[in-house]
């Protein structure tokens, strides 16, 4: 394929992308207050009895459901989204692996899907129950509505991407880019820099960070087996024999 033609492909799934994120959007719209009532239970759980969450601008509320009909909707059309997303990337791959898009779409999309119900299911309490311990007589948390949508989709989407990371491998090591050897030998960077991701995308609290931290380096070490049965194998070096019959 020429440069035009790549771009042309580009655009093409781009398009297709975006028409599925449209109608993901339109679906989830008439959904949109259960669907936030749902991303605020684990922060409700928590709260003050007294305490309750605000809107300080007049258009807040209902852009606040807007965005959370269209990321809900891009949760529902990711397994589409994904699969555009592979279609696209199928030319650079052999015949013989360009039949496994549908299943590795589907495997993308879970695995997407699976990184942000851990954050919602496991750490969105840990970490809002650590935030509501500072309420008291004087203090009474009273989030605001943009505030926590922008919060709990900061951290969705960060666990969603850091699933990813055996794919990632996967594909690095099919095209020879990383071995189980380099994975295993990089260990040590590969925890810290966990770590440090985890300190970034994640509130100031220890829990919450080992929250991230722990998964990503899991997912670290499956990515080795993963690149182990899953990598490009090296071809044997030919014998002498082998050599000196190629010569006549």
């Amino acid at each position: 394929m020429t440069l035009m033609d790549h771009l042309g492909e580009l655009r093409s799934r781009l398009t297709r992308s975006a028409v599925a994120a449209v109608l993901g959007f339109l679906i989830c719209y008439a959904f949109s207050k259960q669907l936030f009532g749902i991303m605020m239970l684990p922060l409700m759980e928590v709260m003050p009895p007294e305490s309750t969450l605000i809107f300080t601008g007049l258009p807040e509320a209902f852009f606040t459901y807007v965005k959370t009909a269209f990321v809900a909707g891009l949760f529902l059309v990711s397994p589409y989204i994904f699969y555009q997303i592979w279609q696209f990337i199928a030319p650079g791959l052999y015949e013989h692996e360009r039949k496994y898009m549908i299943p590795i779409a589907a495997i993308s999309a879970l695995f997407f899907i699976s990184g942000a119900l851990f954050g919602y299911y496991i750490v969105f309490p840990f970490g809002f129950e650590f935030f509501m311990g500072y309420a008291d007589e004087m203090i009474r948390p009273m989030p605001s509505l943009r505030e926590y949508f922008s919060f709990s989709l900061k951290l969705l989407l960060a666990f969603g991407v850091i699933f990813e990371l055996p794919l990632f491998i996967f594909f690095l090591a099919r095209l020879g880019l990383v071995t189980p050897a380099s994975l295993r030998k990089k260990r040590k960077y590969a925890i810290l820099l966990s770590f440090v991701v985890a300190a970034i995308l994640t509130p100031p609290d220890g829990i919450t960070q080992i929250l991230m931290s722990g998964p990503l380096i899991i997912l670290y070490e499956i990515s080795i087996y993963v690149a182990h049965f899953f990598g490009k194998k090296k071809k044997p070096k030919p014998t002498d024999d082998e050599e000196e019959d190629a010569k006549q």
